[in-house]
Order: C-alpha cells, then sequence, then structure tokens
C-alpha cells in the first residue's frame, strides 16, 4: 500500500488573487533570554503575502523559527536572523517579517535610603521589521513612577499659612512652640496630593546596536522623572520618598518635557513617542500628556 502525499491546502491557489499585509499568528507562547535568564514571554510573528495568487503562507515554519530565540541572549542580531528565517522559509510568497514580543522585564530595584531590595516589573513590548532588506526594531516601555500636584502643593501650603496665623496671631513666638505646631496634625492641616503615574515610551533604536539598551533607558527615565516608585521600604525610605515628592512637584506636561529632553540625549534611540499618564487622586479622569521626536505621525 502506497503512502498518502498530505495535501498541502496553502499551496493550493486563491480563488481571489489579492496580496495581504501582514499574515501570521499572535499571542505565542515562548521564552525568550535576557541577561542570561528565561523570561515568560508571547510572540506575534507574521509575513506579508505578496502572491496574490497564494491563498496562504505557512505558519508552522515561523512557529519553528521562534525557537531561535530560546538559545541566546536577546539582541538586535538575533531578531533579524529570526526575521530573515521567516522570509527565506516563505520564498517567492513575503518580502516583509514582522515579530512582536511581549513580556513583563523584572529588575531588582534598591531602597532610597536602607539595605532594602525588591524586585520591579515593567511591561515591555519588542517590535521588529524587516521590509526590503531593511530592518528597524522599536521598544515600548511602561515606567511607573509617582507624580505631586503643583496646584495642589500650593493651596496646600496656603492653608498652613491661615493655620498658622490663626493659632499664632496674638501669641508671642517661641521656639518650642512653632517646632510642636509644625510636627502636629493641628498644623499641617492640609497635604498636597499625588498619584500613581505611568510613562509609555515608544522608542525607534538605531540600526546598528549590538544589545537592546533595556536597563539604560529605563534608568534614563526614572533619572529624568525623580521619583519612581518603590518597592521593599522602611520608613527612613517613606521619608525619603515623600521628601523627593515634595520637591518634585509636577503636572503631567512637565513629566513629558523632561522624559523628551532626556531621551533625546539616550544612547542609541532616533526617535520616539511618549505618552505620560497621571491617574488623578483628586478627579475621576486622567490627565494625560505627549511628545515625539522624529517619529511620523
Amino acid at each position: 500500500m502506497n503512502a498518502l502525499t498530505l495535501p498541502d491546502i496553502a499551496a493550493q491557489a486563491s480563488r481571489q488573487a489579492l496580496p495581504l499585509e501582514w499574515v501570521g499568528m499572535c499571542g505565542i507562547a515562548l521564552p525568550v533570554v535576557i541577561d542570561g535568564q528565561r523570561t515568560a514571554a508571547k510572540a506575534d510573528a507574521g509575513v506579508s503575502l505578496d502572491d496574490g495568487e497564494a491563498r496562504g503562507i505557512h505558519m508552522s515554519r515561523l512557529y519553528l523559527a521562534l525557537e531561535m530565540l530560546e538559545q541566546e541572549n536577546l539582541n538586535p542580531a538575533l531578531l533579524h536572523r529570526v526575521l530573515q528565517r521567516f522570509l527565506d522559509s516563505h520564498d517567492g510568497l513575503a518580502h516583509s517579517a514582522y515579530l512582536r514580543l511581549h513580556f513583563d522585564l523584572l529588575l531588582k530595584r534598591p531602597a532610597l535610603v536602607s539595605p532594602l531590595t525588591g524586585w520591579k516589573r515593567y511591561p515591555l513590548s519588542i517590535e521588529a521589521r524587516l521590509k526590503n532588506a531593511m530592518f528597524h526594531v522599536e521598544l515600548k516601555i511602561d515606567v511607573p513612577y509617582s507624580s505631586t500636584c503643583p496646584c495642589s502643593a500650593a493651596l496646600s501650603r496656603q492653608l498652613i499659612q491661615q493655620q498658622f496665623v490663626e493659632d499664632f496671631a496674638n501669641r508671642p513666638l517661641q521656639h518650642a512652640d512653632v517646632l510642636a505646631w509644625l510636627g502636629s496634625t493641628q498644623g499641617i492641616v492640609a497635604t498636597p496630593h499625588s498619584q500613581r503615574s505611568t510613562a509609555e515610551l515608544r522608542l525607534r533604536l538605531d540600526d546598528f546596536l549590538d544589545e537592546l539598551p533595556l536597563i539604560a533607558l529605563i534608568n534614563d527615565a526614572e533619572s529624568a522623572l525623580g521619583t519612581a516608585v518603590q518597592t521593599a521600604v522602611k520608613r527612613a525610605d517613606e521619608q525619603a520618598f515623600a521628601l523627593a515628592n515634595g520637591q518634585n512637584l509636577m503636572f503631567c506636561e512637565d513629566a513629558a518635557r523632561r522624559l523628551n529632553q532626556a531621551l533625546r540625549r539616550s544612547p542609541g534611540v532616533n526617535a520616539f513617542h511618549l505618552r505620560v499618564v497621571h491617574a488623578e487622586s483628586l478627579h475621576a479622569h486622567d490627565a494625560v500628556a505627549e511628545s515625539r521626536w522624529n517619529w511620523e505621525v
């Protein structure tokens, strides 16, 4: 008995000759290697279907090519090889290849004052494209931080001044009394509101980079903002955080401008689109600002 040849339906001619810009799979589970450590990720892999006569692509070939990502540290050269494998396995069908990786980057961060450390999660996406021999890599990183409203701080200071006048208007000022007043809830009658905020960074990288500057870019962003959210803390760290917020008042517009200036100086970045979101504690809506540099709208 002769073995039957398994049918290849994708190789059959399409009933409607029409090229497609993107065909592939989304949400593929796989591990990637970051700094020698395996991290769970999801991948969106696809190619263009430029041969309008072809009915479909060979999705299993894309899936198998992703195994390359398990073997070595994630870097631009590896992404380029994976995309080239996509195209080589679809010779004559596709001229463009696409890969998006989504995962959480876990970084161990120190406390502000104490020797404590803790893990912080940074949602991260990497998008690589190979089209007409042109290779591009983009990053999307979410960086959480704290923001204290300048307007709220000014209004709080005014209320404290008014309370000071009421409490000391008709009595001599004594150093001990003022010091006790400053440390009491009677004196500090109002505090400014702050909110957990997020900087959503989309960054286009230079094509010649040997490594993905993930940690360096996060450090640049957090340094520019000045009030990165913390992990494990003691009271001394919490007090230092309160001091940092009090000396670092910012609207969403301030945060966007700071990030713009910092990212322009970041090595390896040739374009970006950033969006900051301040999840208001005063309002039920968010305050948002966006900024671009060399980014095509």
